[in-house]
């Protein structure tokens, strides 16, 4: 028995969201599904504390974020292909629509709406940056849609990530981002958490100067000048936070679980902590793609590889952007979509008997809280060998699952083997 592990990514809108985007979606593969399973709720990370991605994943892989979770920049700068080494600093990054006179940010994302062609055009102009009169340098690498990856680096000092953001939006505690509630909507300096770090304040210097810079670049740049011509908002400012300066020294998840790994993922940190951990990476490319098109040759993918791994993770990105956007007929849309191609397409592929499919979300992405929340995620474990079985997966029905709450995504995994063991041995 094989172990597919499915993440549908923000999914889940909690127990007390007026609408559940699970709830209501048609979804009949999905559910199919659900009707041999044992079922549940998650904590991805843990009670009371509404996770960013990236530590997410790495919890719901087996790995406590506490131990291993060493900042999300190295990890999508790892994902985006970029070399990264001891004494640099890698934040993330997007691309933002801002008043150039006052820094008052229009729109965090720059509509959504930028271009592979022009994000690719937008970064030559700011990429390789000098700066502190050319002893330091920024590294940018546009990733997917608005983000992309800023490494900071200095001849002379070696920098600390423990900076805060120049995006308003979060605040850096500790290692990790957390939302706010509510921000002042203008490009913030970066400071030093710890006046004391020369290393930190250097890197707070660095980031606040390529921050002006790209600002003054950007505004001007013919293909800002034509997004205007069309009614769109200039991408011309580049909004960073989630410094980090090492990467996670983590054994290798064969290591951890005994089982050999591959991963198929859409975005650079997902990316980018398989990488870390040592699972290979089975790429299908989305660039030029409609995401039907993408959803399709993903479940492809997996349902040609499933023979040559002990388990496979896909990571499918869908649900959380329209979550963040407070859309919830997106929301459930996105999910119908992930349903009738991956689910639909897969399903058509593989033989269950050889599967325990996991079918699961990295975190909630509520759409009325427009944000992440500490919610615990529905879970299940399916399997044509459980004789029961639920009617529809969503959370109000995994709330009354026979598995309860796991109260760590990091139990996920043991659990499948659990399970798996119990049904090879009947």
């Amino acid at each position: 028995m094989r172990l597919l592990y499915v993440i549908l990514d923000g999914a889940a809108d909690g127990l007390n969201a007026p609408r559940s985007s699970y709830s209501e979606a048609h979804k009949p593969n999905i559910d199919s599904l659900v009707r041999h399973a044992r079922c549940g709720l998650v904590y991805t990370v843990g009670k009371g504390i509404a996770p960013e991605s990236d530590e997410a994943v790495l919890s719901i892989l087996g790995y406590d974020p506490h131990k291993y979770y060493t900042g999300r920049g190295p990890l999508e700068a790892v994902g985006a292909g970029i070399s990264f080494s001891q004494g640099q600093v890698a934040l993330r990054a997007n691309f933002a629509t801002v008043d150039p006179s006052t820094l008052r940010i229009i729109d965090r994302r720059a509509g959504r709406s930028i271009s592979r062609a022009e994000a690719l055009e937008l970064a030559k102009a700011i990429d390789n940056m000098p700066l502190d009169g050319g002893k330091g340098r920024a590294h940018f690498v546009p990733t997917v849609g608005h983000r992309g990856v800023v490494v900071l680096s200095h001849s002379e000092v070696q920098l600390s990530a423990d900076i805060s953001n120049t995006d308003p939006a979060y605040d850096k505690v500790g290692l990790m981002s957390r939302a706010k509630a509510s921000f002042e909507p203008y490009v913030a300096t970066s400071v030093p958490l710890d006046p004391n770090n020369p290393g930190a304040a250097k890197a707070a210097e660095l980031l606040n100067e390529f921050t002006d810079k790209t600002i003054r670049i950007l505004d001007s740049h013919p293909v800002n000048q034509e997004r205007r011509r069309r009614g769109e908002p200039p991408a011309n400012a580049i909004l960073a936070r989630d410094a980090g300066d090492r990467l996670p020294q983590a054994p290798p998840i064969t290591q951890v679980f005994g089982l050999r790994f591959a991963s198929v993922t859409e975005m650079p940190v997902e990316r980018g902590i398989a990488a870390v951990l040592g699972l290979k990476e089975l790429h299908f490319e989305v660039e030029g793609r409609s995401k039907e098109e993408v959803l399709t040759g993903e479940a492809e993918l997996v349902a040609s590889n499933l023979q040559s791994y002990d388990a496979i993770y896909v990571h499918l990105k869908g649900p959380d952007e329209p979550g963040h956007d407070g859309n919830f007929e997106a929301k459930k849309a996105a999910i119908e979509l992930i349903d009738r191609h991956f689910f639909g397409t897969l399903l058509s592929k593989v033989n269950l008997n050889d599967l325990l499919i996991i079918v699961a979300s990295d975190h909630s992405t509520p759409w009325y809280l427009k944000s992440h929340s500490d919610d615990p995620v529905p879970i299940m474990y399916s399997s044509p060998f459980i004789s029961s079985g639920y009617a529809r997966f969503d959370e109000r029905t995994c709330s009354g699952g026979d598995l309860g709450v796991l109260d760590s995504g990091t139990k996920i995994i043991p659990t499948a083997l659990s399970i798996m063991r119990s049904l090879s041995a009947h």
